[in-house]
C-alpha cells in the first residue's frame, strides 16, 4: 500500500516541486491550497500522470472549519496519512519597514504562516497517533518548510521573519511531543529560491548572488528543496528528529 502525503501549498512553487518529487517516488498525494480546484486542474493532472493517486483539498488551514474539511477529505479519500509537509505560507502584501508595519499585515502573516500550520499539525498528530496505536508498523513523518528568515533579518519584512522564527520553534515542539510515538519532525530551511514569490525581486537577488550572497553562486530551485524533503520522507535520517536541514547554498555560513 502506498504512503499518503498531505502537502499544503502543494500546487505551486516549492510545494509543487515537493509534490512532484513525492509522486514520482511512489507517494499518493493530498494537495492543499486556497485556489478553486478549477484553477489547479492542470497541475493535478500533471501529478496524476506519474501514477499517483491525487486529491485536491481546498481550504485555508488557518480557518478551523476549513482545516477540518481538509483533514476530513484526506480520511475519506485515503483512510490514512503518513506524511505532512507544512509548506504553505505567504509574504507580506507590502514590504514595509518595521517602524511602519501594520497590525493588519502582522496578523495576516502570523495567522497563515504560524497559527494555521500549528493547529493543522495538532490535528494530523492526533490522526497519526491513532494509526500508530492501531498498527505498530505505521510510519509517520512531519516536515516543515521554514526559511532562512528565521535567523536572517529583513527589516522590511519583520512580520514574515518573526513568523518563520516562531515556525522554527513549532518544529522543535512537535519533535519533542511526538518522539514517544516514533514520529519524527524536521525543518527544511530554504534560502533564496526561484519561485513566483521571489519573482518581484529577481534583479535584486541576481546582483546579490553574483556578489557572493551565498557560496554557491546560483538561485536555489524548488527541486533542491524537494530532494531534501524526499530524503527525510523516505526515512534516511532516522536519528535526527527536530533537526534543521539547510538548503541555502551556504548563504548562512558566517564568513570573514
Amino acid at each position: 500500500m502506498k504512503k499518503v502525503a498531505l502537502v499544503t501549498g502543494g500546487s505551486r512553487g516549492i510545494g509543487f516541486g515537493i509534490s512532484k518529487k513525492l509522486a514520482q517516488e511512489g507517494f499518493d498525494l493530498a494537495i492543499n491550497g486556497v485556489r478553486d480546484e478549477s484553477r489547479v486542474s492542470e497541475v493535478i493532472g500533471e501529478l496524476r500522470e506519474t501514477g499517483a493517486g491525487v486529491v485536491y483539498c481546498q481550504g485555508d488551514v488557518s480557518i478551523p472549519a476549513e482545516r477540518d474539511n481538509v483533514i476530513g477529505k484526506v480520511k475519506k479519500e485515503f483512510g490514512r496519512l503518513n506524511l505532512l509537509v507544512n509548506n504553505a505560507g505567504v509574504a507580506p502584501l507590502k514590504r514595509l519597514d518595521a517602524i511602519e508595519l501594520t497590525e493588519e499585515s502582522y496578523d495576516r502573516v502570523m495567522r497563515i504562516n504560524l497559527k494555521g500550520p500549528f493547529f493543522l499539525t495538532q490535528a494530523v498528530a492526533q490522526f497519526m497517533i491513532e494509526q500508530k496505536e492501531a498498527d505498530n508498523s505505521f510510519s509517520g513523518t512531519i516536515i516543515n518548510i521554514g526559511s532562512i528568515s528565521a535567523t536572517v533579518v529583513s527589516p522590511n519584512r519583520a512580520d514574515y521573519c518573526i513568523s518563520k522564527a516562531g515556525f522554527a520553534m513549532h518544529s522543535k515542539v512537535w519533535a519533542v511531543w511526538l518522539a514517544p510515538y516514533d514520529i519524527p519532525v524536521y525543518e527544511v530551511r530554504p534560502g533564496v529560491i526561484r519561485t513566483d514569490m521571489t519573482s518581484a525581486v529577481t534583479g535584486k537577488y541576481d546582483k546579490l548572488i553574483e556578489e557572493g550572497l551565498s557560496i554557491q553562486k546560483r538561485w536555489g530551485t524548488p527541486d533542491d528543496v524537494a530532494i531534501s524533503v524526499l530524503s527525510l520522507a523516505k526515512g534516511h535520517f532516522p536519528f535526527s528528529s527536530g533537526e534543521v536541514f539547510m538548503v541555502d547554498g551556504g548563504l548562512t555560513i558566517c564568513r570573514l
